[in-house]
């Protein structure tokens, strides 16, 4: 917990300034001054495009704006697919990461092939013990999720977000999907899962927004049309969750993180807006 704990800021996600505002805003640049290294974590689920998945112009806008305010840093943008078919470069290569890494320079990671540590945590029921690639470790975090249900887990957020980050050789189990295991009581895993690491920051786009599950069906009408930005994970997916309009006491993975990784409410609900000039 810390002073930033319940507080989302959020601006129109149809303007590129109100983002970069809203990033100053939250004071960013500032928090990453005693990071050299920053991984920036979206959903490629699979490889289609959004809004299953985390837009590409959305990550390298945030790109820029950390190139600009926070010179001489390595970023890196990494995920691991839960597909079984093909590996996380093509889901990169197919939704437009490659060409984003090679305009800012970021460097592409596969987390399902990455070195990993081993963790014990006696307060995780679900996961007393987990394996995670040692460079989440190594780096500040900010997810950029996008604004789901999900039929398991209520929603798939920042918390959610993080499933991205465990390796297939320990997870898959007998199931046809990666991270299949998490499927056994997803609730519990997710809160255990981010009780080893959470997101430092979490960007999360609700400019659509997808109402019944995270890899079919509509799209929110009307559609949000914001991005919302912070530092407590609770917070964002609490704030998330109330987009889609589910109480976020009713998704336990939120419940059950609430007043230990963050806080689900109260919410301060920072609005970021452009000054009218005439």
């Amino acid at each position: 917990m810390n002073d930033k704990t319940g507080i989302v800021y959020h601006c129109p996600s149809e303007d590129g300034t109100a983002l970069n505002r809203m990033l100053d805003m939250a004071g960013l640049p500032i928090v990453l001054q005693n990071h050299e290294q920053i991984l920036i974590k979206p959903n490629l689920v699979e490889a289609l495009p959004p809004p299953i998945t985390t837009p590409a112009p959305l990550v390298e806008a945030l790109l820029e704006y950390l190139s600009r305010n926070c010179g001489g840093k390595t970023f890196i943008i990494g995920e691991g697919t839960g597909s079984l078919r093909y590996d996380t470069f093509h889901c990169f290569e197919e939704l437009g990461y490659t060409e984003v890494a090679h305009r800012t320079g970021a460097r592409l990671v596969d987390l399902n092939t990455e070195p990993l540590i081993y963790l014990e945590n006696p307060d995780c029921q679900r996961w007393p013990s987990m394996y995670l690639p040692e460079i989440l470790f190594n780096s500040f975090i900010i997810s950029v999720p996008v604004l789901k249900a999900h039929s398991m887990a209520g929603v798939t957020l920042t918390m959610k977000n993080m499933m991205g980050c465990v390796p297939p050789r320990y997870y898959q189990g007998s199931g046809g999907w990666g991270k299949a295991t998490f499927h056994d009581d997803i609730q519990p895993a997710i809160a255990d899962l981010n009780r080893y690491r959470t997101p430092d920051f979490t960007l999360l786009d609700g400019s659509l927004g997808m109402t019944q599950a995270h890899l079919w069906g509509p799209t929110c009408d009307p559609p949000p049309r914001r991005w919302a930005a912070a530092y407590d994970p609770v917070a964002i997916d609490s704030y998330g969750a109330e987009l889609l309009r589910r109480p976020w006491q009713a998704i336990s993975h939120i419940a059950i993180a609430h007043q230990v990784l963050g806080s689900g409410a109260p919410l301060n609900r920072i609005s970021v807006a452009i000054p009218t000039t005439v």
